[in-house]
């Protein structure tokens, strides 16, 4: 009888101690999608103000509506080019950074991607960006998904795509000279499906890193970091699909 009650004592614990795993993990992936859905939010509202306040758009952009392109102005080079310094600044320094300017550094990212993204609200119709931002986030909740429950191990799969992505952007390089829209469409197609294979790696990615460390700020800056590598994910998604369903204004 002390035998049968020591294991069912034994299964007790077991049971509970997986039941606050999970419920941690929940707490942990719901912390990096509420980093990424606020980045977005904040990136939304920045290249809405700077696309639609005349004082704030010129001092990034030249805008010519009849030829329907946009130049950069001085700042619009800093703009553009400054949230992949800080891409790789996080990369970097993040373990040695507090949780507040992980955070931080996060936020400024994308406020400044909010900036470089207003020409597509300047370029494209307002129905086309919101269908297109639909489907997207609908091709991202479902990769999504399956990353978290999936058994599969992504490693190999993303192996694979992160050498797609880095022939993609050679190709991209490459075609900003030959001004080629065969090749612009190949490399839509695959950033397509690239991005759609790295919303499931790295949100499986994330899910494992739950179980390495328990540690208060590191799991806060690990959040962060997910929160980064997804926003990243469904906004390249969001640009590569534009392209096929935006129209012009």
């Amino acid at each position: 009888m002390a035998e049968y009650d020591n294991r069912v004592r034994s299964m007790n614990a077991s049971a509970t101690g997986a039941v606050a795993i999970d419920e941690g993990l929940r707490a942990y992936m719901l912390r990096v999608y509420n980093y990424m859905l606020m980045g977005l939010v904040l990136s939304g509202l920045t290249a809405w103000v700077v696309a639609t306040v005349p004082q704030v758009q010129a001092l990034f952009f030249q805008f010519n509506p009849a030829a329907g392109r946009v130049g950069l102005a001085p700042l619009g080079w800093v703009a553009l080019l400054a949230p992949l310094g800080l891409v790789f600044f996080l990369g970097w320094r993040i373990q040695q950074m507090s949780l507040q300017a992980a955070q931080t550094t996060f936020w400024v990212f994308s406020g400044l991607m909010g900036v470089s993204l207003a020409p597509v609200l300047l370029v494209y119709t307002g129905a086309s960006i919101a269908q297109t931002f639909f489907v997207t986030a609908s091709m991202f909740g479902a990769m999504s998904l399956w990353g978290y429950t999936t058994k599969r191990d992504l490693t190999g799969m993303g192996s694979f795509l992160m050498m797609g992505l880095f022939g993609i952007i050679i190709a991209m390089v490459v075609n900003w000279f030959v001004h080629s829209g065969t090749v612009a469409l190949v490399i839509s197609i695959l950033g397509v499906i690239i991005f759609t294979g790295l919303t499931a790696y790295d949100t499986q990615k994330i899910k494992e890193s739950y179980y390495v460390s328990d540690d208060g700020q590191l799991m806060g800056k690990k959040a962060v970091m997910g929160a980064l590598n997804l926003y990243l994910d469904f906004i390249n998604l969001f640009m590569f699909l534009l392209r096929f369903m935006g129209d012009r204004r």
